[in-house]
């Protein structure tokens, strides 16, 4: 069963770099609406599909199962909030569009925000990681961004879509997650009937601080989905 996985906001592929996970199909979310973006990947993925993704890749997965669960295997979500968005989150994303439309770079917002992506653990002492996240930000195309910022405004609050999803599913947190701390994770877990929770050591961007503890969680839980999974 191919899995799907979907990267974060100003995040690319190599997000998933080191999870063991090479076999995954990696879409780029650049549909500036939440319902058009579901519309185009599932006209664009295969029958049925394993997805999972992280952030704003995990709310397009949430979105994707809500809407046909019946083509979702196996459903993984990391570092996500399933609530619509607020007054504050909103007012945010439009300074980034704003910043955007007057010569900032997808960079250097992403630089501005480092503390709420990376625990203070990583910025202290991985600098590698540190760049890892600036360059993604480099690689991502200023109307990608400004596509996804849009996306996110037309989010809505998910948890009562999640508890008709039956698919077996999968919620990976970080610890020292600023952006979407355990709370937001335990309001996920009581609406998903089935589903199994791993808690790691590390900040929002979880698949980069971790990335052989979070491939490993993800390839367990998908060896149990059965064997047309493997």
């Amino acid at each position: 069963m191919p899995l799907v996985l979907l990267a974060g906001m100003n995040c690319t592929p190599d997000l998933w770099t080191g999870c063991g996970l090479d076999d995954a199909v990696t879409p780029v979310m650049d549909v500036g609406d939440l319902d058009a973006q579901v519309d185009r990947l599932l006209a664009e993925l295969p029958d049925t599909f394993v997805i999972g993704g992280l952030s704003l890749g995990a709310i397009v997965a949430m979105a994707v199962a809500t809407r046909a669960p019946e083509r979702v295997s196996g459903l993984c979500i990391a570092a996500a909030n399933a609530k619509a968005p607020t007054s504050t989150q909103r007012a945010g994303w439009q300074r980034w569009l704003d910043g955007l439309a007057a010569g900032e770079t997808p960079v250097e917002l992403q630089a501005g925000i480092l503390p709420l992506l990376l625990s203070p653990r990583v910025r202290a002492s991985r600098p590698d990681l540190v760049q890892r996240v600036l360059r993604m930000g480099e690689e991502t195309p200023d109307a990608v961004l400004a596509a996804q910022l849009r996306l996110q405004a037309t989010r809505i609050d998910l948890r009562p879509g999640l508890r008709t999803v039956r698919t077996p599913s999968l919620v990976i947190e970080g610890t020292d997650d600023a952006l979407c701390p355990p709370s937001f994770h335990d309001e996920i877990a009581a609406a998903l009937p089935e589903v199994r929770r791993e808690r790691l050591d590390a900040g929002h961007l979880v698949a980069l601080e971790r990335p052989a503890e979070f491939g490993a969680a993800v390839r367990s839980w998908r060896a149990g989905l059965g064997a047309a999974v493997r």
